[in-house]
């Protein structure tokens, strides 16, 4: 990856940027459970919103990647992680999605949680699963026909789980 990427939290001035970034992924469909019609408003809201520490991942004062650190569940059950993760058309298969990776299991540590699980990787998003696979999370279970997948209809999503 370009040694130029820096990462940084997510500001409120950041919302264009990301949603420029956001908007043709979930649009797309195959990757992501949101509404490809989702409203800009109602996609900002969740990416931003306060029960997550968002990311950036920027180049030459461009955002090219975005992800998010959460708990799991609540409670009891929050010391466990949960991560998003979207990188721009532009920056696709350059690397910058195994450097947000890497990054963010870094924070996760940091911020001590004992493990990050991801409870919907949808199968056939493939590169997806290469890359998490690749920096050591393991398939932990399947739940069939979980995912309207746009163009094969009903496809399984993984969940994957790494110990921190």
């Amino acid at each position: 990856m370009n040694p130029e990427i820096s990462f940084r939290k997510a500001q409120e001035e950041d919302k264009d940027s990301l949603w420029q970034l956001i908007q043709p992924i979930i649009r797309k469909g195959g990757t992501y459970v949101f509404d490809p019609q989702i409203s800009e408003e109602s996609m900002m809201k969740y990416w931003l919103n306060s029960d997550k520490k968002t990311f950036v991942a920027e180049s030459d004062g461009e955002i090219l990647g975005t992800f998010y650190i959460k708990p799991n569940q609540p409670d009891l059950g929050n010391h466990i992680c949960n991560a998003g993760f979207m990188v721009s058309e532009k920056a696709s298969g350059k690397g910058l999605g195994k450097a947000m990776g890497k990054f963010a299991l870094g924070e996760a540590r940091r911020l001590g949680y004992l493990g990050m699980q991801f409870n919907f990787v949808i199968k056939t998003n493939e590169n997806a699963v290469k890359l998490w696979k690749s920096l050591g999370f393991e398939v932990i279970g399947e739940i069939p026909e979980a995912y309207r997948h746009p163009q094969l209809g009903l496809v399984p999503a993984l969940i994957m789980y790494q110990k921190l």
